[in-house]
């Protein structure tokens, strides 16, 4: 593969979970700018409506439905799904969905029913949703999952995360599994950590200034990063340019997470 082909991605299909709001919604726009056309999924009716016309005004080639990817049925229907509009092929999987439980708290304080909802959502829906996507990423030749992870994942940066962290460092290590055990089909996996990042889960810590200037003194660059910050990483790991790269959990956060001082 020569010249611009290594940086395109046009014609490629691609499921994105969570994709109304965030990161997931930068993530959507970002590959379908690329050419690829994407079905994402989320909770909310109403709001996935607003967010599929906007994309329609903007000519993206963007679909959606609805689905808790927290229950195991709906996963199988949202594949089922995908495998039809996309007739049995898929090039880019992006499990973004995931919460980080409301309120923050002690796991001493943290309910059985809450434990269960954090792996549910953000860890059992990655390795299921990996799971039956896998005939469909084989079939296309060189596929690529991304993991949306966290810096939570390799270090305790908040109280109150203990179990949220631990879905994303399992997360991290099901991503390294997964590019050896898949490496000989042809997917390459990835995961993408981001630090702190402008959306509506990081409100919390911004709407509190002397915590939030606490975080911000910790990155180098001094400041929360932008969604299109982390999609524009996502982006790449998909393209054909990053063909060696799998097996990696890749931080997009400011230097936050090497800056020991």
């Amino acid at each position: 593969m020569m010249g611009n082909e290594r940086w395109s991605m046009e014609g490629s299909t691609a499921l994105v979970t969570g994709g109304s709001k965030g990161i997931g919604r930068a993530i959507v726009a970002e590959l379908a700018r690329f050419g690829v056309a994407v079905h994402t999924c989320c909770r909310n009716e109403e709001e996935l409506n607003v967010v599929l016309n906007q994309w329609k005004s903007m000519n993206l080639c963007v679909t959606g439905s609805i689905c808790d990817v927290s229950k195991h049925a709906e996963r199988e229907k949202l594949m089922d799904k995908v495998r039809t509009i996309f007739n049995d092929k898929l090039d880019i999987l992006v499990n973004n969905a995931g919460i980080t439980g409301s309120p923050w708290k002690p796991a001493t304080h943290m309910t059985s029913e809450e434990y269960s909802s954090l792996m549910a959502t953000n860890f059992e829906s990655c390795f299921h949703l990996s799971k039956l996507a896998h005939p469909l990423l084989k079939a296309s030749g060189r596929a690529s999952v991304v993991f949306i992870s966290s810096i939570a994942g390799t270090g305790a940066f908040i109280e109150g995360l203990a179990v949220y962290s631990s879905t994303k460092g399992a997360m991290n290590q099901l991503a390294k599994g997964l590019a050896c055990e898949w490496a000989g089909d042809m997917i390459r996996v990835n995961c993408v950590a981001p630090g702190f990042i402008e959306t509506a889960l990081s409100k919390e810590v911004a709407d509190n200034d002397e915590f939030y200037k606490q975080i911000k003194s910790r990155i180098p660059l001094r400041r929360f990063g932008k969604p299109e910050e982390v999609a524009s990483i996502v982006a790449f790991l998909c393209l054909p340019a990053a063909s060696f790269i799998t097996g990696d959990v890749i931080h997009v956060d400011g230097g936050q997470t090497t800056n020991l001082s």
